[in-house]
């Protein structure tokens, strides 16, 4: 699945967000989960991914997760519960 995306992850419901951008989600998300990747998605525990965004081109959805991450958290939740409101780990069905 080597597509442009944007992707958010959680510690847990209503826990803690991260927003991301990448062009191979399943790679990215397992390496979350793996804890490879340093910095703030691995220092709170964010693993779960809750919701994501197919985009044409990277600069779209780089333009997108800016507008995502600019916004409030209340936003980020409607998303979130606008795709998968029990939120379910996406992360098996990327596969």
């Amino acid at each position: 699945m080597k597509q442009p995306c944007v992707y958010i992850i959680t510690s847990g419901r209503n826990g803690t967000l991260y927003t991301g951008v990448t062009a191979d989600l399943p790679r990215r998300i397992f390496e979350h989960r793996e804890g490879l990747i340093a910095g703030f998605s691995k220092k709170y525990g964010c693993k779960s991914l809750v919701w994501y965004e197919l985009h044409e081109t990277m600069t779209n959805a780089i333009t997108r997760e800016k507008q995502i991450k600019a916004g409030s958290r209340v936003k980020k939740l409607v998303l979130i519960e606008g795709l998968n409101p029990a939120w379910t780990d996406l992360f098996e069905s990327l596969f």
